[in-house]
């Protein structure tokens, strides 16, 4: 007989791991299926989280969570689940290891993948010296010739924002799509480089960004970056199945209070839902959904 969940917590990052760790102190009985992906896998350094001023980087904030949720009892298995349905009280789901499961109640953690374009050097820095949020790591910049490599529109805005923070802003558009005359106009106006070209590879001391070498063979040294190609992937494919409605941006609308979707018993939690995608938020939606699941289990609510 399917042993029968008491919750199975689909995402093992910064959300599913707070929502862990919680369901684990209430006794339940909690699988977490994660597939390791998520925009905490690629941060080495998260410099915005109180009681860690010297920052902790994703991969060891997700090793210090799994330990701390196991030790409540809460079990992990490293897949990814493919198919989700409603059977009756219950939900089913299936891993690509043709693995089944069961549970009574559900908690989409699944996050977002961001767009990392595939140029060589790049994922060396990416997390260290080259971001993808203005909001963790804007501050990073101060005092740093900062490069945006981007595409149209989505990049000049993140060249934009990122102008609060520095003086000395040099936007790529890398895949040289069209910018529109307003987005044009507010970078020069910032006094915002514009190079209109593809790049060829990044140069890098170790970690630390150096030059961003052009196809035509041009370098131009900074010691900072950011990346911002819009196509990030919101991971809510999983909630589709289950009837769960989804934004026209595939992020998932949850109830304010209990962080439950429309679908009875599934609730979602971090980057997949609609908020700011910051880590603390993550955390207190995973411990948030935690509370209103126990309650739920419980037959409170």
């Amino acid at each position: 007989m399917t042993l029968i969940h008491d919750t199975i917590i689909i995402g093992g990052g910064i959300a599913g791991l707070q929502a862990a760790i919680q369901l684990g102190r209430y006794r339940h009985n909690v699988l977490v299926v994660d597939n390791h992906s998520g925009r905490s896998t690629i941060c080495r350094a998260y410099h915005n989280i109180l009681g860690w001023p010297g920052g902790i980087s994703g991969p060891d904030l997700r090793r210090i969570g799994r330990q701390q949720a196991e030790s409540y009892g809460v079990k992990f298995v490293d897949a990814e689940v493919m198919q989700a349905k409603i059977d009756g009280d219950e939900f089913a789901l299936v891993t690509d290891s043709a693995e089944h499961y069961r549970a009574r109640t559900l908690l989409i953690a699944t996050g977002l993948v961001d767009h990392i374009p595939d140029i060589a050097g790049l994922r060396q820095c990416l997390g260290s010296t080259i971001y993808v949020c203005p909001d963790c790591d804007g501050y990073e910049i101060i005092n740093h010739p900062t490069v945006v490599i981007g595409a149209g529109n989505v990049g000049a805005d993140m060249a934009r924002t990122l102008s609060y923070w520095s003086n000395d802003l040099t936007y790529i558009n890398h895949e040289q799509t069209e910018i529109d005359d307003e987005r044009k106009k507010a970078l020069a106006d910032k006094g915002i480089r514009f190079v209109n070209a593809p790049v060829r590879r990044i140069l890098a001391d170790g970690e630390t960004i150096r030059a961003v070498a052009l196809a035509d063979g041009q370098e131009l040294y900074f010691r900072r970056g950011f990346v911002a190609f819009g196509g990030n992937v919101v991971k809510s494919q999983l909630a589709v199945q289950l009837g769960v409605t989804v934004l026209e941006n595939r992020h998932i609308p949850v109830d304010a209070r209990t962080r439950e979707t429309n679908v009875r018993g599934v609730f979602a939690a971090g980057d997949v839902v609609a908020h700011s995608e910051q880590v603390t938020i993550s955390m207190g939606d995973g411990a948030q959904a935690a509370i209103w699941i126990h309650k739920r289990l419980l037959n409170q609510v």
